[in-house]
């Protein structure tokens, strides 16, 4: 069965910074790209951040320069650090993979709010 598990949302003034993680669980994490996906309020989900098996990373232009994306296969875990946020990252970020048929977590919440 397979399990993605985000924490690390919350409250953040603009400006400030969070770092997300994802845990994997069911699926060979080394093998698999992992995505950042996030969805604002009112607003369709779109991709943040992709992280492939190898390390390389992609990103949105909306995020590049800000954020970073990055992998621990041992502990089986994505990160999205995010930094200089602004009202515009506040969404719910959902961890994603794909091995077989697409699989998400259940989403965390990021508020940028003075």
């Amino acid at each position: 069965q397979v399990q993605l598990v985000e924490s690390g949302g919350g409250l953040v003034e603009p400006g400030g910074s969070l770092r997300l993680s994802c845990e994997a669980s069911g699926i060979i994490f080394s093998r698999c790209a992992m995505d950042w996906y996030r969805q604002p309020p009112g607003k369709q989900r779109e991709l943040v951040a992709t992280v492939t098996s190898s390390g390389s990373t992609n990103y949105a232009d909306s995020v590049k320069g800000r954020f970073t994306v990055s992998r621990d296969n041992v502990k089986r875990t994505v990160y999205l650090q995010m930094n200089s946020l602004n009202a515009e990252d506040t969404a719910v970020y959902y961890c994603h993979t794909y091995t077989f048929t697409g699989y998400w977590g259940q989403g965390t919440q990021v508020t940028v709010s003075s």
